[in-house]
């Protein structure tokens, strides 16, 4: 009988001990996914920023491309030539 309860009581600390390792390694996963989730977040949100960014400069582009001008297509019409003149026969 006084193996038993022993025993019992072996068995009960032995189970709160488990518990409480449960109890904190679940306490301690929360911490990890709660990081996780943030950096899950902020990774997400400058994606978004840098997708915006490029179809952005995309967009101003293809608008300032379509709203030229006949200045803008002869603005450099009389400028020195910096380029080097091809077949000249070197």
């Amino acid at each position: 009988m006084i193996h038993r309860m022993k025993l019992s009581r072996t068995l009960r600390k032995l189970g709160r001990e488990i518990e409480d390792h449960i109890d904190e390694a679940t306490a301690s996963s929360h911490e990890g996914s709660g990081i996780l989730r943030t950096l899950g977040w902020v990774s997400a949100g400058v994606t978004a920023v840098a997708i915006g960014v490029v179809v952005g400069r995309e967009i101003r582009q293809r608008y300032k491309f379509n709203r030229r001008t006949p200045y803008d297509f002869y603005a450099h019409s009389g400028d020195a030539a910096q380029d080097v003149e091809f077949g000249v026969g070197i």
